[in-house]
């Protein structure tokens, strides 16, 4: 009987681990030190290993300074058709070169096509430079932006990524980088997608993309390879397919420590296929959609709207989709002002009952603050509402030495005939006061003030 029992036992516990295990794919045995992979649509990460690991990362550190050298196209600093002279230090750069020399003015957007397309060393720092004045001084303009956008284990050391100490990134810090880069510089990302491309003057061999993805899936589109001998074969690839229910999904695989040029290409290709093949993408509102009213105290209006600018999309693990349901999270009470955009609560998506992703949600349109009246109004009731609510004992302070404890329908008459020790103004006062709370304890109850907890809103029980 003992027997059976413990068979029973371990096999409904073999069902329910199984099922568990259903709602999470497992990801592909990737050959490389580490690697993440990240669902842009959805901003889901859907595998990951070693991601925070501190890694060496090669030209691919050309990200962070594509990213710099556009912020200074955006401000207007420079431009595009603007010519850089190329000093004697960027001709000598070692490793992958745009074959540019010091006889030659080179045009920023031709710069930049050599940095990427050919990984140019020599087209790197002749945009350093330019940018910065200085190598130096560009760098520590590539170490304020990765702090700047949360690259919190990344340091650089130079542009172009050769190795050297304490130059050095991970996986995740590269994702981050990677959809900021696609993020806020739309118009500039197709530089990545070139396949091929040279100089006048230059060496005609010199010209191929190294990203063989490129050639390989027409979903792909960038971004960048990298090697050094210390950080073997990397590459940051993002791929763009259509999808129902959404139009466009995006994945981005990040491959770092690769034994060689193919096995980087294959090792992203995998991890793209199993992303695309593994998950399904939904969308759950559309962009600028109200996911939830939430009631607003001292403001111009009692609602405030929240959701996504953006389509709020979900990475769901393949044929899990009807068990979705979701909730929304947030302080209460909420107390104007807020500001179109502001983060204001979470909405918590669940597969059954495990958590699948957290989003944020803002502010769909501002709401000011009420007039003094207004404003007033809501803080007694906030404070009345905070003591306690009608029939609740409430504990009511008169005098230096004299406390009662009544009801709230009792307030204003005890007031009225307590005498103690104060004067009759002083009862008046008290006894006005008493009674005005009296009245705001009798109206609709209000969220509680003292305690500030999250308060759980419902959406819907499936998505």
């Amino acid at each position: 009987m003992t027997l059976f029992v413990r068979i029973l036992a371990c096999g409904l516990s073999a069902c329910f681990l199984g099922a568990v295990w259903a709602q999470t794919p497992v990801p592909p045995e990737v050959a490389a030190r580490s690697y993440i992979l990240v669902d842009v649509s959805a901003a889901q990460v859907l595998a990951e290993q070693q991601a925070d690991e501190a890694v060496e990362p090669a030209s691919l550190t050309k990200l962070m300074t594509a990213y710099v050298v556009f912020d200074a196209l955006r401000a207007k600093k420079i431009t595009l058709q603007q010519t850089l002279a190329v000093s004697v230090r960027a001709w000598k750069m070692p490793g992958s070169r745009m074959f540019i020399d010091p006889k030659m003015s080179v045009p920023i957007e031709d710069l930049l096509k050599g940095m990427i397309v050919q990984s140019g060393n020599d087209a790197t720092v002749a945009l350093a430079e330019g940018v910065g004045g200085t190598v130096e001084r560009f760098v520590e303009m590539m170490n304020q932006q990765a702090k700047a956008l949360g690259m919190t284990r990344t340091s650089y050391k130079n542009p172009e990524g050769l190795t050297e100490p304490g130059h050095t990134t991970t996986a995740r810090d590269l994702a981050i980088l990677a959809q900021r880069l696609m993020q806020d510089f739309p118009d500039r990302v197709g530089y990545y997608a070139i396949k091929k491309y040279r100089y006048p003057g230059t060496p005609a061999a010199n010209d191929t993309n190294r990203n063989l993805l490129l050639f390989r899936d027409p979903t792909v589109d960038g971004l960048k390879t990298g090697y050094t001998q210390a950080a073997g074969y990397c590459m940051v690839a993002t791929a763009q397919r259509e999808v129902p229910g959404i139009k466009s999904r995006r994945l981005l695989s990040i491959v770092l420590g690769a034994s060689s040029e193919n096995a980087r290409a294959q090792e992203s290709q995998k991890l793209l296929n199993w992303g695309y093949a593994a998950f399904d993408a939904i969308k759950l509102f559309d962009a600028s959609q109200a996911v939830v009213q939430v009631p607003v105290w001292k403001g111009r209006s009692n609602q405030l709207a929240l959701g996504r600018p953006e389509p709020l999309v979900v990475a769901v693990p393949s044929g899990q989709g009807a068990k979705l349901r979701s909730e929304v999270a947030r302080p209460d009470p909420l107390v104007a002002p807020f500001a179109k955009g502001q983060a204001v609560a979470k909405l918590k998506i669940y597969v059954g009952e495990q958590l699948l992703a957290e989003k944020p949600l803002l502010a769909l349109e501002s709401v000011d603050e009420s007039g003094v009246v207004g404003r007033a109004w809501d803080a007694m009731r906030l404070w009345i509402i905070g003591a306690g609510r009608k029939g609740k004992i409430i504990r009511v302070m008169i005098g230096r030495n004299h406390a009662i404890n009544c009801r709230a329908f009792g307030i204003g008459i005890f007031g009225v005939f307590y005498c103690g020790n104060l004067s009759h103004h002083a009862i008046l006062w008290k006894s006005v006061a008493l009674l005005y709370r009296l009245i705001l304890t009798l109206l609709p109850a209000a969220p509680r003030h003292r305690h500030v907890p999250d308060k759980t809103d419902p959406v819907m029980n499936t998505l």
